[in-house]
């Protein structure tokens, strides 16, 4: 691949690459087209203007500036071959992505919530057009998917793809994180969201639903851990009765950040050479680490992928095996407004195996999410702290979010 991209910048035909959000992960993804060969930055965009140019400044060569990304999307004299998505929206995700589809242009996502929301729709849109929409590189996801295409390969099933998680409280509130978000630089929402376990839980569903994995339990189990290395006695894999699971495990500090996945091998001929290359194991289970994960220094190769050989890192291929479903942050009294969905005071969300969640009527976290201060979600009676909320819970009133998920619904054959 890099020798192929050296190639391309020798021969002055770079990929032409289209980023929209300058947040902390947009500004290093155009840091690092800059200093990837063989790619050009054909624009930057962010509806804050110098949020933009400050994405150009990080990038570091010329570039387009703009605040409508839309339009750069739409505009066909900008050369854009894979478009990178990276804000922490989903419906106007959902727009840039489509136009991008629309001008035959891969993308690539640097934005689970729209992947494990709307994917499924737009990746219908993007096989009429011939191109792909994949999960980025250096997301926790889209790093597991890597590692278990290679422990497939080596010839052991899946029992479990897992990810490290330093701090979870599901109860946590805008007020109480805004110290936290400050100190790291991050919106309230978004420092909410991977705070209560939302992000945590929509990541991975997105890898469950590209190797037909479940939770064993809603939100999985998350046990405390002082090294990623005691999964093997933290977790019982034989009662998972050979479905593959996620789950995560918390507080394993010095491997804050990365994932790991088990792997099952009964072979004992393997099991002398795995001992002695040290891995950690309890036969016939053996846990393989990745301990970092590195976000925007990782995402040329997903666009590289798309670009070179049209191969997406993950897509959800195995369909809507699991999804985020909305559960009550407190108690919700009725006449009460979903303000965030994801990130928000009213609900958190917890992966389940969709056909169960589904026939209990669940409502799924995404669905909530609604942009503008309109048409927000209300509660139509009282839902406890830690209930799940279902579909006669509240009220949605119809927005373009109910829109398309009543499109996606014939996609992922949900009646």
């Amino acid at each position: 691949m890099l020798q192929e991209l050296k190639q391309r910048e020798k021969e002055g035909r770079p990929i032409n690459v289209g980023l929209i959000g300058c947040g902390a992960m947009g500004l290093g993804i155009a840091y690092q087209i800059g200093k990837t060969p063989g790619m050009r930055l054909s624009f930057v965009a962010d509806w804050n203007e110098q949020a933009a140019q400050k994405g150009a400044d990080v990038y570091g060569k010329p570039t387009r500036v703009l605040t409508d990304g839309l339009a750069a999307l739409r505009d066909e004299k900008i050369e854009c071959d894979v478009f990178v998505e990276a804000t922490n929206s989903i419906i106007a995700a959902y727009d840039y992505c489509l136009a991008a589809i629309q001008r035959k242009a891969h993308c690539v996502l640097m934005n689970a919530e729209v992947d494990a929301i709307l994917g499924y729709l737009l990746r219908a849109e993007a096989a009429k057009q011939g191109v792909i929409v994949t999960s980025d590189a250096g997301d926790q996801h889209g790093v597991l998917a890597r590692m278990m295409e290679e422990i497939e390969m080596w010839g052991f099933d899946i029992v479990q793809a897992g990810n490290m998680k330093g701090y979870l409280d599901r109860h946590q509130n805008l007020e109480g994180i805004a110290p936290i978000a400050k100190q790291l630089k991050l919106s309230t929402v978004q420092c909410l969201a991977y705070t209560d376990g939302s992000k945590l839980n929509i990541e991975m569903s997105v890898i469950a639903n590209e190797y037909g994995l479940t939770p064993f339990v809603p939100g999985m189990q998350g046990p405390r851990a002082n090294k990623v290395q005691d999964v093997v006695d933290l977790f019982d894999f034989d009662a998972y009765q050979g479905q593959g699971r996620v789950d995560y495990v918390l507080g394993a500090k010095e491997h804050g950040g990365g994932v790991y996945v088990v792997g099952k091998c009964e072979n004992e001929f393997q099991q002398g050479y795995l001992n002695y290359y040290k891995v950690t194991n309890k036969h016939p289970y053996y846990v393989f680490l990745r301990p970092y994960h590195l976000c925007h220094l990782e995402t040329p190769r997903a666009v590289a992928l798309a670009a070179l050989y049209g191969k997406a890192v993950c897509t959800m291929r195995q369909g809507r095996v699991t999804d985020t479903f909305a559960y009550a942050k407190k108690d919700n009294a009725p006449g009460t407004l979903v303000q965030h969905a994801i990130g928000g005071d009213e609900v958190y969300g917890l992966i389940n195996e969709a056909k169960v969640a589904d026939a209990a009527n669940q409502v799924p976290q995404g669905v909530l999410d609604i942009e503008g201060i309109k048409d927000r979600p209300v509660f139509k009676r009282a839902v406890k702290k830690d209930e799940p909320i279902t579909w006669d819970d509240i009220e949605i009133p119809s927005n373009r979010m109910t829109e398309l998920w009543e499109q996606q619904k014939s996609v992922i054959g949900l009646k």
